[in-house]
């Protein structure tokens, strides 16, 4: 297979939403069809039952969410599919967005009963920002929800864009009976069990009484009326507007009783776009190019307790990856061999000799990289889209065991560099400071240094408003403007200038005393 046609078969993306919508569900049943494996696991662990495969942290197998992104790849039908799933609470949201520059396309899920969510909205955002592609699930038709054109219409205003069912809904709730597939023309008739696929019928012409016969006279009369409407109101499926971000095809299931999953997955690979070009502050990289080139958009401490280490995970951008082969790192601008990349099913690794465009792929990290870092086979490119955004909660990180100092700098110091926090240095006291986005983080930190490095913390509460980046042309300005605020400047984790800032107030008066200083509220600037 030439390298065009490995990449052509690429489908990358992330299946994103707000908590509890069945976005983890959901990936086990894709993981189910794809034969990556073969009972599918619950999200929400007990004794007996499997927990899900994306769901591997300790922390989310007892809260039942996730909290940090995993990457899953299985081949299906010739295409080689990576999944990235991703945390839905609003508290990790950082992870996600990150996650989002590694995807070429998405799938959002939503909850039939609630609709459109506060988290799904800002993830469609950023999906609008950088034109990627989307595809909506609305699942759990297997309890009463919202009535099916009530939201399409809450999706088109509350997400922006134009949608066009490709599966509607027959009944739901107790008298859910199935959907009618209107990409593939066929008629999908629901029975409520978890690990069995359900059967599908050919069932082109709706006119034919064998309707009635299959799901009743009246689920039969609306069905025809509803599917008359929908193709009336709504145009046909233009790939290409879909491609371009403008159209999200929309499909009706139930993840959790494995229904219309497979469809969904059938028109995904079909229609999905394969690896996209990737802009830098140099150019744009595209995917046929036969030099690799790649980022790190995640790192992630500890994957196998048993051995310290991090794992940076690296989205292919062009060319192919080798085992063994020299690449620059180019912010170090030194030369790096790698002789165990892998590819991942969530926790479980397997070295891998080669990748190609649009594949992710684990490096073992001992401290070489940051999030944000380009590897290529010698070309200085930086690839752009990586921020770290300003924290909103603030809180003095103290040691509980001066016995395990080393191991509480070395969790800290792993744990920042893979994006779970923000850590600040006080520079009048030198107090460690954690910055995070919701309280729900502090609890994870303070869990995994625990579990992870038998380390133990305790906070102090820090009452601030926000963290800036600040810089100036004139040195003047800034030392002044340092030696002013000296009780509040603090140093991020790569030693940048930071100014923490206690009220609304007083920022404003700062940006107003001071407008030699600019003050940036996210970290790439």
């Amino acid at each position: 297979m030439t390298l065009q046609d490995e990449i052509r078969r690429r489908r990358t993306f992330a299946i994103i939403s707000h908590p509890d919508a069945g976005k983890t569900t959901l990936t086990e049943k894709l993981l189910l069809f794809g034969g990556a494996i073969h009972v599918a696991g619950a999200v929400k662990s007990n004794k007996i039952r499997r927990t899900a495969t994306s769901d591997w942290m300790e922390i989310e197998k007892q809260r039942g969410i996730s909290v940090a992104t995993s990457a899953m790849a299985f081949d299906y039908e010739g295409y080689k599919i990576n999944i990235l799933d991703t945390p839905g609470h609003q508290d990790f949201a950082e992870d996600t967005y990150r996650t989002l520059t590694a995807v070429d396309s998405v799938i959002i899920v939503i909850d039939a009963a609630k609709g459109v969510e506060t988290q799904t909205r800002k993830l469609m955002e950023v999906c609008r920002m950088r034109k990627t592609p989307v595809i909506v699930f609305v699942n759990k038709l297997d309890r009463e929800g919202k009535a099916p054109f009530d939201l399409l219409d809450e999706i088109e205003s509350e997400l922006q864009i134009t949608v066009r069912p490709l599966s509607w809904p027959i009944e739901m709730g107790d008298r859910f009976k199935g959907v009618y597939n209107l990409y593939e023309r066929k008629l999908d008739l629901y029975r409520p069990d978890k690990q069995v696929v359900t059967e599908s019928v050919a069932f082109s012409d709706l006119t034919d009484p064998d309707l009635e016969r299959r799901i009743g006279e009246s689920s039969a009369a609306q069905l025809r009326e509803d599917i008359e409407l929908i193709e009336g109101v709504y145009p046909p499926l233009d790939v290409q507007t879909y491609l371009s971000g403008d159209v999200a095809p929309v499909f009706f299931g139930s993840a959790l009783n494995n229904f219309g999953v497979r469809e969904l997955l059938n028109c995904f690979v079909r229609i999905a776009p394969p690896p996209q070009p990737v802009q830098t502050v140099e150019r744009l990289v595209q995917p046929e190019e036969p030099t690799f080139t790649g980022f790190v958009f995640k790192i992630h401490a500890n994957m196998d307790p048993n051995h310290r280490s991090c794992i940076a995970f690296v989205k292919v951008c062009s060319g192919r990856f080798e085992r063994n082969a020299n690449y620059r790192h180019v912010r170090l601008d030194k030369m790096m061999r790698f002789s165990s990349p892998t590819a991942f099913m969530a926790q479980k690794k397997e070295v891998v000799d080669e990748a190609f465009a649009g594949d992710i792929v684990g490096l073992p990290d001992t401290g070489n990289f940051k999030i944000g870092d380009s590897l290529t086979e010698g070309e200085l490119l930086h690839f752009k889209g990586l921020p770290r955004f300003s924290p909103e909660l603030f809180k003095y990180i103290e040691n509980a065991d001066p016995m395990r100092a080393k191991q509480l700098n070395k969790g800290i110091d792993q744990l920042m560099d893979e994006g779970v926090a923000q850590l600040f240095t006080n520079r009048f006291n030198g107090r460690k400071i954690i910055g995070a986005v919701g309280q729900l983080q502090f609890e994870v930190i303070q869990y995994r240094l625990l579990h992870e490095y038998g380390a133990q913390c305790r906070w102090d509460p820090l009452p601030l408003y926000k963290a800036c980046w600040i810089e100036s042309d004139d040195k003047a300005a800034l030392d002044s403007f340092m030696r002013r605020k000296a009780q509040y400047m603090a140093s991020d984790h790569e030693g940048r200038d930071v100014y923490l800032a206690d009220s609304a107030y007083v920022l404003t008066m700062a940006q107003q005393d001071f407008p030699d200083v600019r003050f940036h509220f996210t970290s790439e600037f």
